[in-house]
């Protein structure tokens, strides 16, 4: 089955090669009807690939469901004892595994986009030219599958078991966070190869309404899967009770997101104004080129993290795909023709979604150099030197904090100059000093959560009050899920204010009976269990919390010793409430039974995940029916 799979994979490079090669020579042509022959072809080359990718996808989807250990891939990343639902996720566990997932989902998106009413609206030429920059693409990932992250490699002599799947891994999170990540990243390939077709046949301005439910889509999935699942699976699984540490695999997913963050404000603006077209069509090519960059991050071995793939051969072919397409945009991005973009006046709505923009690219920038930091400073040292979470907090958290600011007053402000509604806009500002005032009285004197932590509150406040005050925004669907989007980032801004800050961490030595006590909570440690089984053992306390004196629940947090894997693995306990969340983990035990545990006290968390699945829903309820417009209705709009 692997030399099928194999196989299979290099009869898919040949068709996206030779037919984007293809087509690229009659585009040069100035038959028309030439064109348009090899515009069917190009659509049903792909509808092909697609089949036959998806064949040698269920190739080694068939290899884990049976534990078929003569593939070096499920050997590596399965066992006997593997749950099937673990099988399964264990596909995209790995480099290969996942860059095939990914090519797959790609190929699925393009399959969709043939039959989509918006493709069969273009221009001929824009869906050509689409198809060239989208082949290229896929050859690219089929350039590695067939190269240095084959997922067919044999093993001989077949191993009587695999080594398993790693711990870390074996948690929820992960069976949905890397395809959700997966499905955003390969959501930008459309957009951005819709753009560039535009651009290079001559229309600047309709792909942004063309491809907009795609970017949405893409913007949710790279939101939920690679920001609040990864966040989710990194405060529940990794056991040290945070849920970003700025570890470079983090930022991996967070730079891309910043950047196509900034691409949904500029969009907005260029659809609402007619402008920006030139940096509409960088931002959308470059969410996708950071999304190459972060593969980059996660599997060329540049940079030491918790989980990167750690792959060999693939970087300098990721460098060399970043290059050319960073020059490719750059170059069509420069020789079209577009209008001159202006803001009428910086204290204008405009003007501030353009601010809110720089922000977010100022903070994509200091990312992305802080984690190439010890590949950069070896430059001039040959001891090479990382940058902590501290520098990160200490730069970039007060410009999230302005960009939670301008959150706030946005919506009071005209699209061309001005105030519209300014006692909407003074209520806002008063109950924000209020909320400052209030803090800083009640004992919490660390000025930045101080100030994040009343914009949150004056931007939910701002957010729900215009969506009341407002009819035309309350009878549009798509217009109150804007701003029930922008209630939900707030509501992150308002926990991420306190639980960072204000976590309150010890660690206890507990004998079995004995009872702590922590701020005005104890807890009772009542029983410790072992559960074994052939391929795992779970070891178990059990805590029964109170607080002011009232039992309020029961934490059981435990430590787990897979198969195959010499060190135990922490499993966290939590007793979520809108206030402090309790959370605890077992750090070691003895023969007596007795528990080193810590114990956390996080304010107001549970918001941060609240507030991230209300972003997620409101942008997919952003998504609605595209009408294609001409470009001369556009422009008269």
């Amino acid at each position: 089955m692997q030399y099928i799979g194999f196989f299979i994979l290099l009869i898919s490079l040949l068709i996206y090669v030779v037919m984007g090669l293809f087509f690229f020579w009659e585009a040069l042509r100035t038959n028309e009807k030439d064109r348009l022959r090899s515009l069917a072809w190009m659509e049903k080359s792909h509808i092909a690939a697609f089949m036959i990718i998806t064949l040698a996808s269920l190739i080694l989807l068939q290899a884990f469901w049976l534990r078929d250990y003569s593939f070096s891939y499920v050997f590596r990343h399965s066992d006997d004892f593997l749950p099937m639902v673990y099988r399964v996720s264990a596909f995209w566990a790995g480099q290969a595994g996942s860059m095939l997932f990914w090519l797959w989902i790609m190929a699925l998106m393009g399959f969709i986009w043939i039959y989509s009413p918006v493709y069969k609206s273009l221009p001929e030429r824009t869906k050509g030219y689409f198809w060239g920059f989208f082949f290229m693409i896929q050859a690219f990932f089929l350039l590695m599958l067939t190269g240095p992250s084959n997922p067919f490699e044999i093993l001989d002599p077949v191993p009587m078991s695999g080594r398993g799947l790693n711990p870390l891994l074996q948690n929820v999170g992960m069976i949905f966070h890397p395809p959700m990540t997966f499905l955003g990243y390969a959501g930008f390939t459309i957009p951005a190869c819709l753009a560039l077709a535009g651009w290079v046949t001559g229309d600047q301005r309709s792909w942004l309404f063309q491809s907009r439910n795609w970017v949405l889509f893409a913007w949710v999935m790279l939101t939920g899967g690679g920001i609040l699942l990864g966040g989710w699976w990194a405060y529940m699984e990794l056991g040290w009770g945070g849920y970003w540490a700025w570890d470079p695999v983090e930022n991996a997913s967070l730079i891309p997101w910043l950047v196509s963050t900034a691409f949904l404000h500029t969009a907005m603006i260029g659809k609402q104004r007619n402008t920006l077209h030139r940096s509409n069509l960088i931002l959308i090519c470059m969410s996708l080129i950071t999304c190459f960059f972060a593969t980059f991050l996660v599997r060329s071995n540049v940079i030491d993290s918790l989980h990167t793939f750690g792959g060999t051969g693939v970087g300098v072919p990721l460098v060399s795909l970043i290059g050319v397409s960073l020059i490719f945009t750059f170059f069509v991005a420069l020789t079209g023709k577009s209008d001159k973009s202006a803001v009428d006046d910086f204290w204008s709505k405009q003007g501030l979604m353009i601010v809110t923009t720089w922000l977010l690219l100022a903070l994509a920038v200091i990312v992305a150099m802080g984690t190439m930091w010890p590949v950069i400073s070896r430059i001039w040292t040959d001891s090479p030197i990382g940058l902590g979470p501290d520098f990160y907090n200490r730069v970039c958290l007060p410009v999230f904090t302005l960009m939670a600011i301008i959150l706030c007053i946005c919506p009071w402000y005209n699209w061309k100059s001005g105030v519209k509604d300014k006692n909407s806009l003074i209520i806002v500002g008063i109950v924000f000093v209020c909320t400052m005032i209030g803090l800083w009285i009640g004992g919490i004197r660390v000025i930045m959560p101080v100030v994040a932590a009343a914009a949150g509150v004056a931007g939910m406040l701002s957010a729900f009050m215009y969506i009341i005050l407002t009819p035309q925004v309350r009878k549009r669907r798509v217009g109150w899920n804007v701003y029930l989007l922008h209630l939900g980032v707030a509501m992150i801004v308002f926990g991420v204010a306190f639980s960072g800050p204000f976590q309150d961490s010890r660690e206890f030595v507990i004998p079995k009976g004995e009872r702590v006590t922590m701020q005005n909570y104890e807890f009772h440690y009542i029983e410790f269990e072992e559960i074994l089984s052939p391929g795992l053992a779970i070891y178990e306390a059990r805590l029964v919390a109170y607080k002011d004196g009232r039992e309020i629940g029961m934490l059981t947090p435990q430590r787990k010793l897979f198969h195959n894997f010499d060190s135990p693995y922490a499993e966290v306990s939590v007793i979520p409430t809108l206030g402090n969340e309790l959370y605890s983990t077992i750090l070691a035990f003895n023969q007596e039974k007795t528990i080193t545990v810590k114990i956390n006290i996080t304010p107001l968390v549970n918001w941060i995940w609240i507030g991230s699945i209300i972003v997620c829903v409101a942008g997919l309820l952003i998504m609605s029916r595209v009408r294609v417009r001409k470009v001369q209705e556009m422009e008269s709009a």
